[in-house]
């Protein structure tokens, strides 16, 4: 069975940082890309930041320079550091693996984000 948890979010103030985990079990953990997504009320769900499994990155615009995604293949887990965090990064963060080659992907349950004073 596989599952993707994530872990890590709550309540920050602006300029402040939290560190997602998304801790993954039941697939071959290495042949995955990573990505961290959001999505608030009433909006898309939106790609945040990828990690391919030879450790390339990608960010979006509004997150890059700030937020940092990072992977541990030995024990299953990828990350999101998010540095100077903003009242608009309020948001469900969810962890996405994709089987790199094949149409195949698994999501986990979301984590709540909320940034403010």
């Amino acid at each position: 069975q596989v599952q993707l948890v994530e872990s890590g979010g709550g309540l920050e103030q602006p300029g402040g940082s939290l560190r997602l985990s998304c801790a993954a079990s039941g697939i071959i953990f290495s042949a995955y890309t990573l990505a961290w997504y959001r999505q608030t009320p009433g909006k898309q769900r939106e790609l945040v930041a990828t990690i391919t499994t030879g450790g390339n990155t990608n960010y979006a615009g509004s997150v890059r320079g700030r937020f940092t995604i990072s992977r541990d293949n030995a024990m299953k887990l990828v990350y999101l550091q998010m540095n100077n965090l903003r009242p608009e990064d309020t948001a469900v963060y969810y962890c996405k693996a994709n089987r790199e080659g094949w149409p195949l992907f698994y999501w986990g349950q979301g984590t709540q984000v909320t940034v403010s004073s």
